[in-house]
Order: C-alpha cells, then sequence, then structure tokens
C-alpha cells in the first residue's frame, strides 16, 4: 500500500509539472505573437532650448581711444664739446650725471692761457693798426696842404710868364727871360703832379690802414671767441647726463664732454599702422592734433602726462610698416627720454555706434539677434572699433534689437533660445583712471614717506613718483594704488 501511495503521488507530481511547462510556452507564445503583431512606438521629439545672455543695441555718439606702444623723447638736445684744445683747469662742482643744470651756468673751464696770449697779442697788433691809421691820415692832410702850396706856387710861376710875355711882346723884355719863366712854369706844373701822387699814396695809405685796422679789429673778436670758448656754459635749463670731463684732464677740440638734456620739452614718438594713422586725418588729408595720455606703469603706479600730436614721420624707415606720430607732451614730471610708454590717442567720435562685447561678433562680422519667437535671426553689422574687451559695431536694423552677448558654435540661425536678461549695474561716481585730484598736506606727506621708505623700489623710480606727488593735482589712480600698498 505504501508503495501504491508513493507512485500516485509521483505520478500527480509529474502531471502538475507538465501541465505548467505547457503553460508558461503558451503564455511566452502569445507574448512573442503580441510583441511582433503591434505597431512601433516612436518615443515624441524636444527641441533643445539654450540659455543665452543679452544685451541691448543702443546707438550712441563714442568716442574711440586708440592704444599705441611709444618712447620718450627730448626735443632738445645738446651735445656739450669742447671749442678748444687744453687743460680742464676747473669743474663745476656738480657737473655730474642727472644734475640739474641752469641757464648760464659756468659747468667747466679749459686752460685760458693760450688763448689769453692770442688775445693779447690781437690787441698789440689793433693798437699798431689803429697807430697806423692816425699816421696815414696825418700824411694825408700833409699831402693835401703841399699839393695847396704847389698850386699856388705854378700860379704864380705863370702870372710871371705871362708877364715876361707880355714884355716881350711890347720890347721891354728878352726873349731868355720869357724861356726862363716858362721853364719855371713847366717846373711848378711838375711839383704839382708830385704833389698830387703824394696825395694818392696818401690817400692809399689811408686806406690801406683802415682795412689793417679791420682785420686786426676781427682778429681780435675771434681772439675773444677763442678766450670765451674756454670757458663753457649751460646754453638752456636742463639735466646733464654722459658726462666724461674731469679737473685736470686733457680734451681735444670737439671732444664730447656730456650731454645736456632739456627734461622740460619732451615728446613721445610711436608708431601706428597705417589704417590706424588713416583715422587720425582730417578730410584735407591732414594729421589731427589730438590729444594723447602717456602712461609709464612703474610697480602697478602709473606715472601719466597729457599732450598733444604734432607731427609724423616724412617718410617710412626702412624695414618698417606703418607711420611714425610725434606728440608734444604739456607735462611731464616724472618722465625721462627713454622711458616705454603706454600712449592713448583720443579720435574723433563717432556717431550712431554701438558698443557689444567682443564675444558677440564672429569672423563673417555678424551678430546673433532674438525674434519675437525667442529664436536668433543672424545681422550683418560693419565693425568700426576694438576697444579692448568691446567692439563698436554699426548696423542698419541693430537699433533697439537684443544682442546674444556670448557666441559659441551651438548657436546659429533659427535656434530656440532661453533669453537671460540681467539689469546693467548702477554707475558709481568713483574718479576714473586719468582723474587728478587735490591732496591735504597730510596725506601727501603719507603717501611721500612711505614711497620714500620703500626699498624696493630703485632710486630713480621713487624720484619720479614723489616728483608727481609734489604736483598740485596728482592722478587717483597713482594715489589708490600707493594707499592699496599701504593697507589704508
Amino acid at each position: 500500500m505504501r508503495f501504491l501511495r508513493h507512485s500516485l503521488t509521483g505520478l500527480f507530481l509529474m502531471a502538475v509539472t507538465l501541465g505548467l511547462i505547457v503553460y508558461a510556452g503558451s503564455v511566452l507564445r502569445d507574448a512573442v505573437v503580441a510583441r511582433m503583431t503591434e505597431e512601433p512606438r516612436m518615443p515624441q521629439a524636444r527641441e533643445r532650448v539654450f540659455a543665452v545672455n543679452l544685451v541691448t543695441a543702443t546707438p550712441e555718439t563714442i568716442t574711440p581711444v586708440l592704444t599705441a606702444f611709444g618712447e620718450i623723447r627730448s626735443r632738445r638736445t645738446l651735445e656739450i664739446r669742447a671749442a678748444t684744445t687744453g687743460t680742464v683747469v676747473d669743474l663745476a662742482e656738480d657737473f655730474e650725471d642727472g644734475a640739474v643744470v641752469t641757464r648760464g651756468q659756468v659747468l667747466a673751464r679749459i686752460d685760458p692761457a693760450n688763448a689769453q696770449s692770442a688775445f693779447d697779442r690781437a690787441g698789440n697788433d689793433l693798437r699798431d693798426a689803429e697807430v697806423a691809421a692816425r699816421d696815414a691820415e696825418r700824411a694825408v692832410a700833409i699831402a693835401r696842404d703841399t699839393l695847396a702850396a704847389a698850386e699856388e706856387q705854378a700860379a704864380l710861376q705863370q702870372r710871371a710868364y705871362e708877364r715876361q710875355v707880355d714884355l716881350r711882346d711890347r720890347g721891354v723884355g728878352s726873349a731868355s727871360a720869357v724861356e726862363s719863366a716858362e721853364l719855371s712854369v713847366a717846373a711848378s706844373r711838375q711839383s704839382v703832379l708830385s704833389a698830387r701822387n703824394a696825395l694818392a699814396q696818401a690817400e692809399t695809405r689811408v686806406e690801406t690802414a683802415a682795412n689793417a685796422l679791420t682785420r686786426s679789429r676781427i682778429a681780435q673778436d675771434e681772439a675773444q671767441r677763442d678766450l670765451d670758448d674756454t670757458t663753457i656754459r649751460a646754453e638752456f635749463d636742463g639735466t646733464l647726463t654722459g658726462t666724461t670731463a674731469v679737473q685736470g684732464g686733457l680734451v681735444s677740440a670737439n671732444e664730447q664732454l656730456a650731454q645736456l638734456v632739456d627734461a622740460g620739452a619732451l615728446e613721445v614718438a610711436f608708431r601706428v599702422s597705417t589704417t590706424q594713422y588713416a583715422r587720425l586725418l582730417n578730410d584735407q588729408g591732414r594729421l589731427l592734433q589730438a590729444p594723447v595720455r602717456v602712461t609709464l606703469d612703474v610697480q602697478g603706479i602709473a606715472l601719466t602726462a597729457d599732450g598733444t600730436i604734432t607731427r609724423d614721420s616724412a617718410a617710412v624707415e626702412q624695414g618698417q610698416t606703418g607711420r611714425r606720430i610725434f606728440a608734444r607732451l604739456d607735462t611731464s614730471r616724472g618722465l625721462k627720454p627713454g622711458d616705454f610708454v603706454t600712449v592713448s590717442i583720443t579720435e574723433p567720435p563717432l556717431q550712431d555706434v554701438v558698443r557689444l562685447p567682443a564675444t558677440a561678433l564672429d569672423a563673417a562680422g555678424t551678430v546673433l539677434a532674438i525674434t519675437g519667437e525667442e529664436r536668433l535671426e543672424p545681422l550683418q553689422v560693419s565693425l568700426l572699433r576694438r576697444q579692448g574687451d568691446d567692439v563698436l559695431v554699426r548696423g542698419k536694423t541693430l537699433a533697439g534689437r537684443e544682442i546674444v552677448a556670448q557666441r559659441s558654435p551651438l548657436l546659429g540661425a533659427g535656434i530656440k533660445v532661453r533669453p537671460l536678461r540681467s539689469e546693467p549695474p548702477p554707475r558709481t561716481e568713483e574718479p576714473a583712471e586719468t582723474a587728478l585730484v587735490e591732496l591735504t598736506p597730510e596725506r601727501r606727506e603719507k603717501l611721500k614717506e612711505f614711497i620714500t621708505s620703500n626699498d624696493r623700489l630703485p632710486d630713480d623710480i621713487k624720484t619720479r613718483i614723489l616728483a608727481q606727488l609734489d604736483a598740485d593735482r596728482v592722478p587717483a589712480a597713482m594715489i589708490r594704488r600707493i594707499e592699496s600698498r599701504m593697507g589704508g
């Protein structure tokens, strides 16, 4: 009975297992059939939207600023040279590089012994010429008196001859007396001629003495100039540089002793491209007298000066391009010849132009504007200037449009975007980089004390900064930089 029960149980479990397998196969078959017979469903596509920053194109009148680099030069530099050969017997105490001298100040003296001797000899020769001139004038006077006496004697002899002729005609006189009288007349005439010749020679002697006197005076003037040339003076107010003379040293004629630089007559020479040069021309093709600002950045402290364009180079130097322009500086406090500076030139103002970020413009000269459906539309514009990170453009349909500030390769015509508009930050009344402010005595002394005690600054830079701090009005940017390093 137990065996039969176990056998029936096994058959029952086998039948259940087979039934489940058949049912599972049927379900799987129905699922495959249903999957194969149903239509495929495509997912619904969604348009991608990009977020963009927008700026409003507002036409305005903007004055562009052209930036270039140049070198400070002195408009008046004099080479101090020795005009004569000799030994330097006297030298100014401040005859050294960087010394400030005034006009007419004695800088050096060369041994004047030879020049003084030549001047004395010229003086003696002049006095001899004056004596000879006076003697010639006296000789002329004597020759004139001699000629007058000879003419009187000739007149007497002529009257005596005429009397003898008259006596002979009346039968009273003799022929021998007439002949003697005639010979006397001839001799008197010869005396007159001799006197005239002597007068002519005396007058010639006067002219010769006058010429000799003139030559003597010229020689004395030359000797005086040679004597004056032994004393070397400053021709104008300036600063000495390149000094080589020493007291007791022997110098030759035309040897350079130093250079005198007028630190108050500075100019800046800078080079611009031909395109930039064309922007600085007026309607007549002449160079504009545009204002410039020169900046020398010294370890974050800027030395500035204002000036005006005066001229440009007559020709393009060999191997160079563009144009070289010169600007005269009105104030040059702290600047020195040879400084490499940044030059900012104020160009003529441009009307109806739009300032945009440089990232808004592509290489094809187009910008992307947003439409009413928040899609992008390309606009063609003309690039007028580049001003740092901004560009100045002009377009017919640009006014009032919202422009994409930062372009990317993903943005193009017809792209759906999500605009990000931000209000422009309020303008603060902070002083500009070029503003000048007045300092109180306490603040001025505090700044000067900090600069003087700063061991990291070279002496020449300290001198320039202190020179600018001594001015009535000081650049605000320089004050901010100094005070930021002071911690105040």
